[in-house]
């Protein structure tokens, strides 16, 4: 009976020997297995874009929860199209695990994300999609209610028989495509009112400007301008205040940069629609480290938007969404 006792004892110690040096063979394998490298390709690298430095702190913060190395590679404009198209296509050549793209333009990109499917490589969009719908998910707010949003304020402001402009921002994203198509119904809401046609700043704060200031002198009677991302409110509000018509040309716009909240303070910009670039970033990692992994995954995540004014935008909650550096 000892020796059958002292058997099954040496039988458990030799098991879990055995268990030991598997489970140390694992962390130490595991040691060895290089992070998983994922590109982050926004619409624009460019520092003074305060969206997508929002969103880069949210890749970062799940990129060293999920031990993944983010490389980022961006355009200095957010209307270089074959500059993205270009980058993209070194992305390929570097063979990461996943690729969390921004596309600028919804047809144009197709080539080059055909390219990153056929190399096995995970796609995920965030914030714009592109056409076929490839990627394993897209994580954006939903733009069309988001326009549907600001095209209702805006159109609470005005009377029938009103002048309004929608000032868009790149022509081909889908982003912009969905905020103007969301604007445009709302606003056709309003009896009698006379909608312009759309204009396109390419994200640029001068030409959004100089856009609002044509706007301006052609249409002596316009009373509302939809300026659809960061930039173009920016420069939409300035031409305003410049011409002394706050409060008397009402503005409604997307995102929070510290200078749309100046003009919000101000008057001048009358009502935001505030999005979750921090989440979106967060989310994307997320999304792409499991689907890289053979994980299931939720083919889109909206990441909501809401409404602020100079009525509400000082509550706590509001407050978190416009100065989302502040921990």
């Amino acid at each position: 009976m000892r020796n059958m006792r002292t058997g099954r004892i040496l039988v458990i110690a030799a098991l879990l020997a055995a268990a030991a040096a598997a489970v140390w063979w694992a962390g130490q394998h595991w040691r060895q297995q290089p992070a998983p490298v994922i590109w982050f390709m926004p619409k624009t690298a460019a520092p003074e874009m305060e969206f997508w430095q929002v969103m880069l702190q949210g890749v970062h913060t799940a990129a060293a929860e999920v031990g993944a190395e983010i490389r980022v590679a961006g355009t200095a404009e957010e209307a270089d199209v074959e500059g993205q198209i270009t980058l993209l296509e070194q992305a390929v050549r570097e063979k990461p695990q996943a690729i969390i793209l921004a596309a600028t333009d919804y047809n144009r990109l197709m080539p080059a994300v055909t390219q990153v499917r056929e190399a096995g490589i995970t796609l995920v969009t965030v914030d714009s999609g592109v056409s076929g719908e490839p990627a394993a998910s897209l994580i954006a707010t939903d733009n069309y209610e988001a326009g549907r949003k600001a095209g209702a304020v805006l159109g609470s402001m005005l009377e029938p028989g009103d002048t309004a402009a929608v000032i868009s921002f790149v022509k081909g994203s889908t982003t912009a495509m969905e905020r103007e198509a969301g604007v445009r119904d709302s606003m056709s809401e309003v009896s009698g009112l006379r909608l312009l046609e759309t204009r396109y700043s390419d994200s640029s704060i001068e030409q959004a400007y100089q856009l609002t200031r044509d706007l301006l002198e052609q249409e002596p009677g316009i009373k509302a301008v939809a300026a659809l991302n960061e930039m173009t409110v920016v420069g939409a509000a300035r031409a305003i205040e410049e011409a002394g018509l706050a409060g008397t040309v009402r503005l409604v716009g997307f995102d929070s940069s510290m200078d749309e909240i100046a003009y919000m303070e101000r008057g001048v910009l009358d009502a935001t629609v505030v999005q979750r670039p921090f989440n979106m970033g967060y989310l994307a990692v997320r999304t792409a480290a499991s689907a890289a992994a053979g994980d299931r995954v939720e083919p889109s995540i909206d990441t909501g938007s809401v409404v602020i004014t100079r009525s509400n935008m000082y509550t706590q909650e509001n407050q978190k969404l416009l100065f989302p550096f502040v921990e």
